[in-house]
């Protein structure tokens, strides 16, 4: 699986590249700016890119949009983008265009190295990888009038879960509960939330997430 890998300071490239590298990844790339960014993924057209958010020259969300032109260049391009903090813009524009294939991790997970590769995998898939304290953070900014208020304590577990990218089994021994259980409380949750239940589970993740975010 090739990779362009997007981050400007040397010691946590250079890290991330032998990183990537012994789980398998092939580095097509690794650069350390927008502009050099934006050529590699023209040129190179990799099977995902793991992009920072901040990149010179702006130093500001050179790398973020860097990325996107390139999914509306290429759309569907799988993109892991990795934040020092959570920024709610930024998950909002990567869900943009209601396609799989993005991610958004806190630099943090980065040293879990099982998560991270799992990440990237998932990206490169079409899935999704949300940070949980992104997730966390779009559920807790809903008001108390929107239709996620109606969701059970329980319901709300799940959905916080599925917008990790987790599956209903991943989902069930979470919570230790059968994945029949998991099933009914999805349902649940695209009826409460008036979405069409789909069979793909990033699709759906995707839709849960675009809702939530949405100004209503």
């Amino acid at each position: 699986m090739r990779v362009v890998l997007a981050e400007d300071l040397f010691l946590l490239r250079d890290g991330l590249v032998r990183l990537l590298e012994a789980y398998g990844f092939e580095i097509a790339a690794a650069v350390e700016s927008g502009p050099e960014l934006t050529v590699a993924l023209a040129e190179l057209e990799p099977d995902v890119a793991v992009v920072d958010v901040r990149l010179p020259p702006t130093h500001t969300d050179e790398g973020l949009q860097c990325a996107l032109a390139a999914r509306r260049a290429r759309p569907g391009l799988p993109v892991l983008v990795l934040s020092q903090h959570v920024e709610q813009l930024y998950a909002r524009e990567l869900l943009a265009d209601g396609q799989g294939g993005v991610g958004y991790l806190l630099k943090d997970r980065v040293f879990d190295a099982d998560r991270f590769t799992d990440a990237v995998r998932q990206v490169a898939a079409g899935g999704t990888a949300m940070d949980p304290q992104v997730i966390s953070e779009l559920l807790a900014r809903r008001s108390a009038d929107r239709p996620l208020a109606a969701l059970t304590p329980r319901e709300t577990e799940v959905l916080e879960l599925m917008a990790e990218g987790r599956s209903n089994a991943a989902i069930a021994a979470r919570l230790v509960v059968t994945e029949r259980a998991v099933a009914k409380h999805t349902s649940n949750i695209f009826t409460k939330l008036d979405l069409p239940v789909s069979d793909d589970d990033n699709r759906r993740v995707l839709a849960v997430l675009a809702y939530l975010d949405r100004d209503r």
